[in-house]
């Protein structure tokens, strides 16, 4: 039996980008469209995306749609609907390009009810149009996305901030199939692949450093990268780069941690940091190495477990382990943080990453029988660094 790799598809920005940009040709071209080309920006390639449909509806107005194809991937995005209306802008408008968010696209709550649609998607927009649009002119464009409003319910966005809707997020325009099975390879390659910087770098400091006869003293390790980033999805890819860290020592893990843990160890990385939501890296904590909420959830228990730990009272305690959601959880402990003086998010978040740190180590440990320094990083659904462990302090000292 022949295996085929898994196929990519595009993100959601590509798809409302594309619908855009059949809407202003229809408008100002006359031409109905079965597929338009979109420049990626990232990454540097340019590709046809089918066009369901587009209309003219009035003067001034047109609007199209596409469907989006995320590829071989779990994504309960696949073959949804996504609307571009485009219309000629106000004369107040100040900008050529004014970007909404319609029905189905979400709302964050931490910024004022803002769309939620991010820089990537913002960067795509302004690259693809404005090449067909005449200087002076301006333009409105709203994405709606039909089913965006019952779709989110089935997502975490709201632990992020976002509610009534989807996101438009994402740091590039390919949709890499994360969760189809093929795709754990793909990432152990990756694993491998990044991991031969670090001997190659081991290589350049051997050859570096002054002889033994020299009456110098060796130069330190220069070269060597301090370790490997795991990042479980977009959020804290974006955070991490936003933050210094290089592309290239970042991997994208999905919900398989664990495998990806051990093939760091196998392939002799030195370190590596655990970057992520802290309802995700949570699950580390009590032992769970596939994060995906379908095999293992626990978050709450594992939460309750490590605040008892650190003497929580009993009322506490409960209160957590009633919360709907671990950013729930963490939202009450800083309220009473807020109200008593207590520090109870430190004292807690302490104990969990430290045991994440330690039951990761030991992981690699027992599948591998190899070494491997590990830290971590605990964001909220804001982007917010919660907590970070004493040696991914140490870590991201070096990295950033």
């Amino acid at each position: 039996m022949t295996l085929y790799p898994p196929r990519s598809g595009y993100t959601l920005p590509v798809f409302a980008c594309a619908a855009a940009v059949a809407a202003l040709r229809c408008l100002r071209q006359h031409q109905f469209l079965a597929a338009v080309e979109i420049d990626l920006i990232t990454p540097a390639q340019k590709v046809e995306i089918p066009i369901e449909q587009v209309a003219k509806l009035q003067d001034g107005m047109a609007l199209a749609i596409t469907r989006s194809d995320p590829g071989d991937n779990l994504d309960l995005t696949r073959n949804t609907p996504i609307w571009a209306l485009l219309e000629w802008g106000k004369t107040e408008q100040t900008e050529s390009i004014v970007l909404l968010g319609g029905e189905g696209i979400g709302r964050q709550v931490n910024a004022e009810g803002k769309a939620a649609i991010y820089s990537y998607a913002e960067q795509l927009f302004q690259e693809n149009l404005s090449c067909w649009i005449e200087a002076g002119e301006k333009i409105q464009v709203t994405i709606i996305l039909p089913e965006g409003r019952s779709l989110a319910t089935r997502t975490s966005n709201a632990a992020f901030g976002v509610v009534e809707g989807l996101s438009l997020l994402g740091t590039t325009g390919i949709s890499q199939p994360l969760s189809a099975p093929g795709q754990l390879e793909i990432c152990l390659e990756e694993v491998r692949h990044k991991a031969a910087m670090f001997s190659k770098a081991e290589e350049a400091d051997k050859k570096a450093c002054v002889p033994l006869s020299s009456p110098l003293p060796p130069l330190p390790s220069l070269f060597s990268p301090p370790a490997l980033v795991f990042c479980v999805g977009e959020n804290g890819i974006d955070l991490a780069q936003r933050m210094g860290i290089k592309p290239d020592l970042i991997v994208k893990t999905a919900n398989w941690l664990g495998s990806v843990l051990v093939e760091a160890g196998l392939q002799k990385v030195p370190a590596i940091l655990l970057f992520g939501y802290h309802g995700k890296l949570i699950k580390l904590a009590g032992g769970i190495f596939h994060t995906h909420h379908h095999l293992a959830d626990g978050r709450l228990e594992i939460f309750t477990a490590y605040a008892a730990q650190v003497g929580l009272p009993t009322a506490m305690l409960q209160k957590i382990l009633a919360c709907a959601t671990a950013e729930d959880a963490l939202k009450y402990l800083r309220e009473v943080d807020s109200s008593t003086g207590s520090d109870w998010v430190n004292l807690v978040y302490r104990a969990i990453a430290y045991q994440i740190d330690q039951r990761s180590q030991a992981y690699i440990r027992t599948h591998s029988e190899q070494t491997v320094q590990v830290g971590s990083v605990l964001f909220d659904r804001d982007r917010q660094i919660i907590f970070t462990s004493t040696t991914g302090d140490f870590l991201l000292s070096q990295l950033c």
